[in-house]
């Protein structure tokens, strides 16, 4: 019965850390000078995740609203149908 315990243990203790990376690449950090323009990434050009993935290269089709890329600050709002983020 202790192996089985101990198996049981580390199985959840590992689903939990496993859970907890794929919430991680959402809160990507975006370097100096830069800004998050949404709406503008082509598919698998996406640089972190959204509702629907969890990380960057993921997106499905071009233009999404949720899909971002990091620009250069005051560049995204040049873009047709860039949105700050």
């Amino acid at each position: 019965m202790t192996d089985k315990r101990a198996f049981l243990k580390n199985a959840v203790a590992t689903a939990i850390a496993v859970g907890a990376g794929a919430v991680a690449p959402a809160a990507m950090a975006i370097p100096e000078g830069m800004e998050k323009c949404m709406g503008v990434a082509k598919a698998k050009m996406n640089d972190c995740g959204t509702s629907s993935h969890a990380c960057a290269g993921q997106a499905k089709v071009d233009g999404h609203p949720e899909e971002w890329v990091a620009v250069p600050k005051g560049t995204c709002e040049k873009i047709v149908g860039g949105k700050v983020g």
